[in-house]
């Protein structure tokens, strides 16, 4: 029986290596590493899939939430408002731009934003919501835009995890001002190292961000703008122009092994499954159970321990929550300020998933988990 690990990128390189292989050495041969046809390609194609009108290439995910912000003109003073429960780059950008991020807590069902709150944490000082689709799974974006729309709020998409999800039948990353996208290799849209891309429909915002990631210059060694340096290589961008073709087969065989975990794990007790929101379609960047805890007792880790002496490698993601980061101790958060995101990071369990899975991968997954928690009661 081997090890079954969370993500498997090799076995998705070999399906495809082939043709990685000759557009990797493609670029080699060419001489051009750095923006270039390959870049202003992918740039058009992702738009088109994504439903927008532009695509800025830039270095990572985090660089697209900086850059969104900066077009934006968020400074210090301003309050952007977020999820908690989410990777440290959602809020860290906020902070990198010199303004304030301000956590409302979750709704414990699709972990996402909890919309309700939205509203009571509006201030004359708000200037944008950052919703994070987070393990893939769309925000309500038709309620959270009448909101936003009502207050005049600009509204960043994070699509990090989520490339090819769809609100109401429209892509995450074309419904909010501006979208997000991380192709760190792990994401459904992975790259052979770091990448990112901001998608919108509004060209200004496109011009300054194309403006920004090329150190605030639109014209050679002429700089209107202190800017940094965020470009997409061209070897990133010939890879996730590859993957592009692949990506809503391999969400739809995401989709496939969730509907699976669903059924076979349903009958276990102890354990809450993920559930797709009404009007949304999840892609499934992860299939994330809650390992339900007592007061006095949170027993995920020791099920998650368990689990791996049976050969299975899940995931926390995330063991603390954003407003209890030390970095984030000065905005005077304490425990039990977001009840429903610190419950989450206590029970919170990522188990494998990835187009490859098989479903005797699935079945030995279902075993380890029924088994350790058997041993944990």
């Amino acid at each position: 029986m081997s090890n079954i690990p969370p993500v498997d990128l090799a076995q998705q390189y070999k399906t495809i290596e082939a043709e990685i292989n000759a557009a990797v050495l493609s670029v080699l041969a060419s001489g051009r590493y750095i923006g270039g046809n390959l870049v202003e390609s992918f740039e058009q194609q992702f738009a088109s899939y994504t439903g927008v009108s532009e695509c800025v290439a830039c270095n990572s995910g985090t660089d697209a939430l900086y850059l969104a912000l900066r077009s934006l003109g968020i400074k210090s003073q301003d309050q952007v408002i977020t999820t908690p429960f989410t990777f440290i780059a959602t809020a860290e950008v906020i902070s990198a731009v010199g303004a304030t991020p301000v956590f409302i807590d979750i709704d414990p069902e699709t972990f996402n934003l909890d919309l309700k709150q939205l509203e009571a944490a509006i201030t004359s000082k708000t200037k944008a919501i950052i919703p994070v689709h987070l393990f893939g799974q769309p925000v309500d974006m038709t309620r959270l835009m009448a909101i936003a729309n009502a207050h005049n709020l600009a509204v960043i998409e994070d699509c990090a995890q989520a490339t090819g999800a769809e609100w109401a039948g429209r892509k995450v990353g074309s419904i909010g001002h501006i979208g997000c996208f991380s192709f760190f290799p792990t994401k459904n849209l992975g790259a052979c190292g770091d990448g990112g891309a901001v998608t919108t429909n509004d060209r200004a915002i496109a011009t300054q961000i194309r403006r920004l990631r090329e150190h605030g210059t639109s014209s050679r060694y002429y700089h209107e703008a202190t800017g940094i340096n965020s470009r997409l290589d061209s070897l990133q961008a010939a890879i996730v122009q590859i993957k592009l073709r692949y990506l809503d087969t391999w969400n739809a065989q995401r989709s496939e092994i969730a509907t699976r975990y669903q059924d076979l794990l349903s009958p276990i007790p102890g354990i809450i499954l993920p559930q797709a929101s009404i009007g949304g379609k999840s892609v499934w960047n992860q299939f994330t159970i809650r390992v339900i805890s007592k007061e006095t007792e949170a027993p995920r880790d020791k099920v998650r321990s368990q689990m791996q002496e049976k050969g299975v490698i899940s995931m926390v993601y995330y063991p603390l929550p954003l407003h209890l980061q030390p970095v984030y101790q000065g905005l005077g958060y304490k425990i039990g300020s977001l009840p429903a995101a610190e419950q989450a990071c206590r029970e919170v369990l990522s188990l494998p998933i990835f187009p490859e899975l098989s479903i005797e991968q699935q079945q030995q997954v279902v075993y380890a988990l029924k088994e350790s928690l058997t041993v944990d009661s």
